[in-house]
Order: structure tokens, then C-alpha cells, then sequence
């Protein structure tokens, strides 16, 4: 059977904060490698014999971040990236691609479902699995992979196995006492969120279990649009759908529910302990990443992005440095680095939604200075790409080409910019910035101006389809 497999990219991984933001999750960082865990897991799908080209739900905000990190070392030829207006829960987006599949193709495939921000280790095990679990989705099962565990773990769910490869029960989060039970008795799996559907079964059985996700979907898919490689789910129809997870929503209450065992070395990396725990450790037991210097420090994980981080007399402990933020834990309380998140997202502070280094689909933008009526920005444009022709009303602008050709409209003017070349554009002109060139074009940008915020910002023209 044909394998569609559909890759869950939303989230933003919260309690992997300051280096997960909103903006910038989990899924596209390289947290254990230098390609991130959604181009690890795209080139992971690649091994599979009958792989049909994938399908991506991602989030509206993350689309062109999504693409690009497809499209960089060219892992997939062919896509479909499929794009939620808001956040439902796992159920509408796999309902929604399951539609979105059938529409596509005249033969039903087997759906394999795959978070975009899980570690596997064990490649050659997980494509065993996978033939596992398509056997079992042949004869109609509606089929998880439940992960061997190898500690008793309190921030997993777990998946009790019944006779044969049928699911006894799901579990939910279990405490300490409870974990260490699970794993002396041998018959409980970690939940892993991975899946393999029988198409038509699947849509039957949310049908029958959750109607209004379906009927909410099933709209949204009909009234969505298609731009390029992306389809957009249609917002208002999407809007009415109960936001779910699909194991509410239909694996708890379906009796074709079935467990595929699978040892595939396998990780969420669902906390920074969880990060620490499949790490290379030095002989003291410190994963370290980054400019780090540490001094009688054991079974830490110290992290620096930016700058040297130094640490004396430390044990268990999480240190994470980033341009804007750090953070400091013990590592028994990484599960609550969300509470933080939460509070940032309370008082309306950038740090939960930004980095310093903010992407746009056609380069970055680094914050170097910010004051109450000026700012200093780095702006690096891509090869051949163009902001959108633009005109803010609150602020003027200074740029300084240090790296590139720059292609500027300022107002009527149309002109190139070497290195040590600068302009100036006064506000309430329209203007737009493009890089000719076949090298980054980099630019120190001056903002001056009693409102700086990115939202004072009005387009006329934007080859990515951009309003806002």
C-alpha cells in the first residue's frame, strides 16, 4: 500500500524556551544536529519504499519559514503544505488532511501520521515499525506506535496494551509511583502521537465519534484556497471545529484502536531534561552546546547561542542563554518552564514571541538597538528577493549597504547601492528593498520616529501574498 505520510508542524514547543519561540519553534531548530527536527524527520520518511510526496500542516504564521527549511537542502521535490488559519488540536488537522487526500487521489493510501519535533534514533527499527503498523492498518485497525519505555517517565502519556496488537486503554500523565509500575509490569507504551490510518476508516470513525470536526473540516477543505505549494484551510469553517487532539477525540473511544511496539530510540523532546537526557554528556555527566566554560559543574545542561557562558559549582541544573533572555533551572522543574512562558504571554512581552533574529520569507532582520524613539536593525535579503513595496507612517529610515548590491524604489527614485552606499527614506514615502545580486545583501538599517512597531507598515505590492 501507498504510504501519504503527514507531517503534524505546529506547536511551538514552550517549555523549550528562550530557544523556542513562538515564531521560531521547536520543529525548525537544531536541537540535536544541525538540520532541525522537521528536516530530520522529512529525510527519515525518505527511506520509505512507497512514500508519497508529503504533506505538511503548519500553522499560517510558520509557512514560509516551513518552506524554506523543505526547500534548503532540497529534501522533497514535490509537497503539499497545508496551512491552519488557528490552532485546533491534532484532530481538525489530520481530519483536514485526510480530506484534503481524498480530494487529491483516486486510490486510498495509508495516512502516516508523524509529529515534526520528535528524535529518532533508530532508523532501520522505525521502518520496521512502519510495516508494522501498515499490516495491521490492512486489516482495517486504526494504528499507534506505542514507545518502549526505558524509565519510568511522569510527563508521558501511556497506552495499556490488551491481547494481540489490540489498545487495553490510553492512560493519562501518571505520577512517579504509577510510572515505576508501568515499567516493572511490561505491558504499557509511552504514547508517542504517531499514527497509521486506514483513510476511509479514519474519516468513518471521526464521523461517528466526532461529527463536528468533521463537518467543520470537511467545509473547510472545500472552501479552501490553493497559493503554490500551500493550501489554506478555510478560517471561518475552521473556526466552528471543537479544538481537539485525536486521541480524545477518536482513539480513546474507537474499538479498531491498535498498538504497534516499536523501540526506535525515540524522544519528544518535550523539556530541556528531556533534551539533557538524549545529549552526549561529558565525563561529569554536562551536555553543553555553545561557548561554555564551566568549573566543578555535574549533570547539567548549559547552553550558549550568543555569547560565553560560564558556570561554577553547578549540579543538576539548566542554563540556557540566548541574545535577549537566559534561563536558569533546576533540572527537576523543566516541565515548568512554560509557567514562564505563560506570564511573558500575560504582559505582552516580545520574548515569548520573538528572538532578536526575527525570519521573513525573504531573509532576516536582527534587532541590535532599541530605544523609545530609535532603533538599529542588521537586514539581510536573499539572492534575488524583494520586500514588499511598502510606506510607514510614524517612522523614517536609514540604510547603509555593508555587504551586496542593493535594488532601492524611494519614492519616484529607482537605484543601486554598493557597499559603504547609504539612502534615506522619510516617512509617508513609498519604497521597497531587492536584492540583484547572486550573494545576501546586507544592510544597517536607523529607524527614527515617535512609533516603531513592526504593524506600522502599510503594502501596495507583495510577491508573498502578504496584507499585514
Amino acid at each position: 500500500m501507498a504510504i501519504q505520510p503527514v507531517i503534524l508542524a505546529g506547536g511551538t514547543g514552550s517549555r523549550l524556551w528562550p530557544l523556542s519561540r513562538e515564531m521560531y519553534p521547536k520543529q525548525v531548530i537544531g536541537l540535536t544536529g544541525e538540520q532541525s527536527l522537521l528536516q530530520t524527520t522529512l529525510q527519515r520518511i525518505r527511506q520509505l519504499p512507497d512514500a508519497l510526496p508529503p504533506i505538511i500542516v503548519v500553522g499560517e504564521e510558520h509557512r514560509f519559514l516551513t518552506k524554506s527549511q523543505i526547500d534548503e537542502p532540497a529534501i522533497f521535490p514535490e509537497y503539499h503544505i497545508l496551512l491552519e488559519p488557528l490552532g485546533r488540536n491534532t484532530a481538525p488537522a489530520i481530519c483536514g488532511a485526510a480530506m484534503f487526500v481524498r480530494r487529491q487521489m483516486k486510490k486510498e493510501p495509508v495516512l502516516l501520521v508523524l509529529p515534526a519535533d520528535h528524535l529518532i534514533t533508530k532508523n532501520k527499527e522505525f521502518i520496521q515499525a512502519i510495516e508494522q503498523a501498515v499490516s495491521l492498518v490492512d486489516q482495517g485497525n486504526l494504528t499507534t506506535f506505542g514507545i518502549v519505555p526505558d524509565h519510568p517517565e511522569t510527563g508521558y502519556g501511556y497506552i495499556a496494551a490488551g491481547d494481540g496488537n489490540r489498545v487495553a486503554s490510553f492512560v493519562e500523565k501518571p505520577d512517579l509511583k504509577t510510572a515505576e509500575r508501568y515499567l516493572q509490569e511490561g505491558t504499557y507504551f509511552w504514547n508517542s502521537g504517531m499514527f497509521a490510518f486506514p483513510l476511509s476508516i479514519l474519516l468513518e470513525e471521526m464521523e461517528r465519534f466526532s461529527p463536528d470536526i468533521v463537518r467543520a473540516m470537511e467545509e473547510a477543505v472545500e472552501k479552501g484556497t490553493v497559493d503554490g505549494n500551500f493550501f489554506r484551510f478555510d478560517a471561518q469553517a475552521m473556526s466552528a471545529s471543537p479544538s481537539d487532539s485525536i486521541d480524545y477525540a477518536l482513539m480513546e473511544k474507537t474499538d479498531r484502536a491498535a498498538v504497534v511496539e516499536a523501540d526506535i530510540g525515540w524522544s519528544d523532546i518535550g523539556s530541556w531534561k528531556a533534551l539533557w537526557q538524549v545529549s552526549e554528556k561529558d565525563k561529569h555527566g554536562n551536555a553543553t552546546t555553545g561557548d561554555v566554560i564551566l568549573e566543578d559543574v555535574d549533570n547539567s545542561l548549559i547552553r550558549s547561542e550568543d555569547t560565553l557562558v560560564a558556570a561554577i559549582g553547578l549540579q543538576d541544573t539548566i542554563v540556557v542563554e540566548t541574545a535577549d533572555a537566559v534561563l536558569v533551572a533546576p533540572m527537576d522543574r523543566s516541565q515548568d518552564v512554560k509557567t514562564i512562558v505563560n506570564r511573558l504571554k500575560e504582559e505582552q512581552r516580545q520574548e515569548f514571541r520573538y528572538h532578536r533574529t526575527v525570519y521573513r520569507p525573504w531573509g532576516s532582520y536582527t534587532t541590535l538597538e532599541m530605544h523609545d524613539r530609535f532603533q538599529i536593525k542588521r537586514i539581510t535579503v536573499n539572492p534575488g528577493a524583494k520586500l514588499s513595496l511598502q510606506m510607514h507612517h510614524h517612522r523614517h529610515e536609514h540604510w547603509v549597504v555593508v555587504s551586496g548590491t542593493a535594488k532601492v524604489v524611494n519614492g519616484e527614485q529607482e537605484i543601486l547601492l554598493h557597499e559603504n552606499e547609504s539612502t534615506y527614506i522619510s516617512a509617508g514615502t513609498n519604497h521597497r528593498l531587492a536584492n540583484p545580486g547572486v550573494i545576501p545583501l546586507e544592510l544597517i538599517e536607523v529607524q527614527v520616529g515617535s512609533y516603531l512597531g513592526e504593524d506600522d507598515i502599510v503594502r501596495f505590492d507583495d510577491v508573498y501574498g502578504r496584507k499585514d
